[in-house]
């Protein structure tokens, strides 16, 4: 009942808790309360809040640091901060160990603020300037709104200024900037500047483009090459908001600083966007030339090795990659190009530059993701080109230690087994670039008598889930436990979806750890099998492993029935409406409703069939129809069209779209843990 009433928050959801409150007693009713106050927060009922937490306090006493907080809150958003002061005074020594004792004392300066008393906010607040908690920007806020209206504005507007420019994407930035210009100590131009640019490196495009836009136009002090530049910045957001035409590019001015670099980036990516890959190179090779160091020629060596990956010209791609990883080591850039580069050396068939390239990417990326990849396909060519099998079995045998889950670990198991016994050689020195996980205490036997299990238990009673995980972390053994407690309280609920989310978060390295290291409780909530027989059985029906619909599912939807994705998707399986209704007519069902594909048991039936058919299409090949699932037949007929590929697994790392290729070797590595998990069920 508390979780239909924070989703749906109508007339009979409040009934129905307000009645299991006044029907129980003790926690159950402090649970119900608590679930109410929250509810009522939500709809700014603040009066009404306040008297639900107050119950809450009555009622029990496990949640009594939540019911005394939250009170205290909808009694400041509420207009009434007196009724604040006694709450949050002494917080700390009536509810030691509380989640909320860190916060408590921002709360109480935020009720002065409210009332009218600086002074007793900054009485709170200046002693804590060298906490852990005065990083925070709504402390900061807080201590410059008590400064401002304490009369000491230099004070605010510095910290005022530190939130805008060094926390801009942060709500009080602009509450920031507004008090600023309130106190008349305005922003300097160079500061409007960097903050814009900022929201641009954000990728927030539109407001970094109005940013610039206003201070071109009201920078007074502003020479004209600094306004020719914001032109042209702001030009290179309407790129990004896919709103700039040939014509505005041309119109720009002609500046000699590195916003010419800028423009030069702006009108190669316009004749990427054309298909002029002539024009594009002569703008790359000119930044070359005349701006060697600008990120603008990062950028565009980046977007012009993706280019060519996607047209497929290996040889061009890899030029652009090349460059950009010798040009700017250091780039975010880096890692994604270096492997581009070896693999595409790989794909070329130039094996001893894909060799060096690939050891390379083990040494100077040894965290990245490219890694497994890197050690599977270096073994290959040990194995395939130099016959060297006992370094090839060491290439294998280091990534189905450090990677054992992973889809790449999967192939070197098979390749291991092709081998067979050999004479043992010495590993070679790039192997011990390779990360070496130390061992991790995982239990699923719960302390039951930790105060903050209880009480992360009670708050999910009363539906108020964001602080469940936090208050499990503030147990000191919640490390070997934490992750599993947050899964299981929502499983008890029959939430999958949530209990497979909390495992996803937990940071536990699952990819790297062996199936018997880790209680089988764990594998089960990251791998779970709601809907299990209906799926089993359409799958069945259609001629398919079930773990594979599975990990299709745990991809596409984590067992949500209800997700409707931005491409319009629907359910379980993600099924376009128009699909859905080709399948529903093929199986003589009159009037089908796209709202159909939310009950599981459709989308299953349906799902499967799709699935079935698209196996089909490509003569039974998974990987294949797992792309085309993902990125539609097209694109994948046209990577299958080049047909010079030794095996499947080179055409999967060959697949130009990351997202696309990344999803076919999740569903492939979580099929084979499936089978792993649930062997003999």
């Amino acid at each position: 009942m508390a979780q239909q009433l924070v989703i749906a928050r109508s007339p009979a959801a409040y009934a129905g808790v307000m009645a299991y409150a006044a029907g129980h007693h003790g926690e159950a009713a402090a649970s119900a309360e608590l679930a109410l106050g929250h509810a009522y927060m939500l709809d700014r009922r603040y009066t009404e809040a306040e008297n639900a937490f107050r119950q809450a306090s009555v009622q029990g006493t496990a949640l009594d640091d939540y019911a005394e907080y939250l009170e205290a809150q909808a009694a400041v958003s509420g207009n009434r901060p007196q009724d604040a002061f006694p709450l949050l005074t002494h917080f700390a020594d009536r509810h030691p160990g509380s989640l909320f004792v860190p916060s408590a004392p921002l709360l109480l300066a935020n009720a002065y603020l409210a009332a009218g008393d600086s002074g007793g906010a900054l009485r709170v607040l200046q002693p804590l300037q060298s906490s852990p908690s005065s990083h925070q920007v709504d402390f900061r806020f807080a201590l410059a709104k008590a400064y401002q209206t304490n009369g000491n504005t230099q004070r605010a507007a510095d910290l005022y200024r530190g939130i805008y420019l060094g926390d801009p994407l942060s709500p009080d930035a602009a509450n920031a900037k507004a008090q600023m210009v309130l106190m008349n100590t305005p922003l300097s131009a160079a500061e409007r500047k960097r903050h814009a640019d900022a929201m641009f490196n954000a990728k927030q495009y539109t407001e970094a483009e109005e940013e610039y836009r206003a201070l071109q136009k009201n920078g007074s002090d502003l020479s004209q090459s600094d306004r020719d530049a914001l032109d042209i910045y702001a030009a290179v957001c309407d790129l990004r908001l896919k709103k700039l035409s040939r014509r505005e590019v041309e119109q720009l001015p002609v500046t000699g600083d590195d916003s010419a670099a800028l423009k030069m980036y702006l009108e190669s990516e316009l004749a990427r966007n054309t298909g002029d890959t002539v024009e594009h190179d002569a703008f790359v090779q000119q930044l070359m030339t005349q701006y060697p160091h600008s990120r603008w020629l990062e950028e565009a060596l980046y977007s012009g090795g993706n280019m060519y990956l996607i047209r497929q010209d290996a040889a061009k791609a890899m030029e652009e990659y090349v460059a950009l990883t010798e040009r700017f080591p250091n780039s975010i850039y880096a890692p994604s190009s270096h492997w581009h580069a070896a693999w595409l050396s790989y794909r070329l068939r130039q094996y001893p530059d894909a060799a060096r390239l690939m050891e390379e990417q083990i040494m100077q990326y040894p965290a990245g993701t490219q890694i497994p990849g890197a050690l599977y396909w270096r073994g290959r060519l040990y194995e395939d080109v130099e016959h060297n099998f006992g370094q090839a079995l060491n290439y294998y045998n280091t990534l189905n230690a450090s990677y054992v889950n992973s889809y790449y670990a999967s192939l070197a198991r098979q390749r291991i087994m092709a081998i067979g016994q050999r004479p043992a050689v010495s590993p070679a020195p790039v192997l011990a670039s390779v990360p070496v996980l130390g061992e991790m205490e995982l239990t699923d036997v719960l302390p039951e008598n930790d105060p903050h299990l209880i009480k992360a238990r009670l708050l999910a009673n009363a539906a108020m889930n964001e602080y469940i995980r936090p208050e499990i972390q503030l147990s000191e053994t919640s490390n070997a436990w934490g992750a599993f407690a947050e899964a299981e309280i929502y499983q008890s609920f029959g939430e999958d979806t949530r209990a497979l989310q909390a495992m996803k978060r937990s940071k536990i390295p699952f990819f790297s750890l062996a199936v018997k290291d880790v209680p089988m409780t764990y594998w089960q909530m990251l791998l779970p099998r709601p809907y299990w027989q209906t799926l089993e059985n359409d799958a069945q029906a259609s001629g398919l492993d079930p773990f594979l619909v599975a990990a299709l599912i745990r991809q596409e939807s984590e067992f949500n029935p209800d997700a409707v994705s931005r491409m319009n998707a629907y359910g379980l399986m993600q099924l376009l409406p128009s699909v859905g209704k080709s399948l529903a007519k093929k199986n003589g069902e009159r009037h089908f409703s796209t709202t159909e594909l939310l009950d599981p048991s459709v989308n299953l039936r349906l799902g499967t069939q799709e699935l079935r058919k698209s196996i089909d299409r490509y003569d039974g090949q998974v990987e294949y129809a797992l792309a085309a699932y993902n990125a539609g037949d097209s694109p994948v007929h046209q990577w299958m069209s080049i047909n010079n590929y030794k095996d499947v697994a080179e055409w999967v790392e060959s697949i130009p779209y990351s997202e696309t290729r990344d999803y076919v070797q999740a569903i492939l590595r979580n099929r084979n843990l499936y089978r792993e998990v649930y062997a003999g069920h």
